[in-house]
């Protein structure tokens, strides 16, 4: 019978749980500052974890963390309305931007925090930090990938020419889910290649 380490599994889930929460908190709060009430109208600018979890995403993550499956969690996404913004595409742009800058600011204000602490952290600090790093430039990567609902896709639409953009939109709309569950579940290598690999990178420099 596989022996569960329940410490090591705590540790996971409470790092998706905090990661998550900064990443929808900067959706929120850059879509509030670029012009849309709709996230505070909703609770959403807000750093109490239980305002951005996705009950049906974090299970997922439970189950993927104590089963070792592959799988994919996720959070309750901020609703924007574009209608309420200066310049809709350009910040649409940045408000899908925030999230994936956010976990950067975040690992990288961690790895910071272990260097400063140095050998005054425990083993166990050490290991839940080191794992904090490790998601928050996961989670940075994988969103940036170009294929809806990732935020990703918004920033590429911003980056494209209108016409161009729109014709992706329109592709993105009726295949992206597909397109992200074949990526996770059939195509492991290259997520490994996008996601793996330039957070293993990034993740040594920070942590040296």
């Amino acid at each position: 019978m596989v022996q569960i380490d329940w410490n090591f599994v705590f540790m996971q889930i409470l790092a998706f749980v905090l990661c998550i929460t900064v990443h929808e908190f900067a959706h929120a709060i850059s879509a509030y500052r670029l012009g849309d009430p709709t996230p505070k109208r909703q609770g959403r600018i807000s750093l109490n974890p239980l305002d951005h979890l996705d009950p049906l995403g974090t299970l997922m993550v439970i189950l993927m963390v104590v089963t070792g499956a592959r799988g994919i969690g996720w959070g309750k996404a901020v609703e924007v309305n574009p209608a309420n913004f200066r310049h809709p595409r350009r910040d649409m742009m940045l408000v899908a931007a925030a999230g994936p800058f956010s976990n950067l600011v975040f690992a990288v204000v961690l790895a910071m925090s272990m260097r400063l602490l140095g050998q005054s952290m425990t083993p166990s600090l050490e290991q839940f930090m080191v794992f904090m790093v490790y998601m928050n430039i996961a989670l940075m990567f994988f969103n940036l990938i170009p294929i809806a609902p990732l935020d990703g896709s918004k920033i590429l639409v911003g980056l494209l020419p209108a016409e161009t953009a729109y014709r992706y939109e329109l592709a993105m709309f009726r295949f992206g889910p597909i397109l992200l569950l074949l990526l996770v579940f059939v195509m492991p290598g290259v997520l490994s290649v996008l996601v793996g690999l330039p957070t293993t990178i990034v993740v040594s420099q920070l942590l040296g």
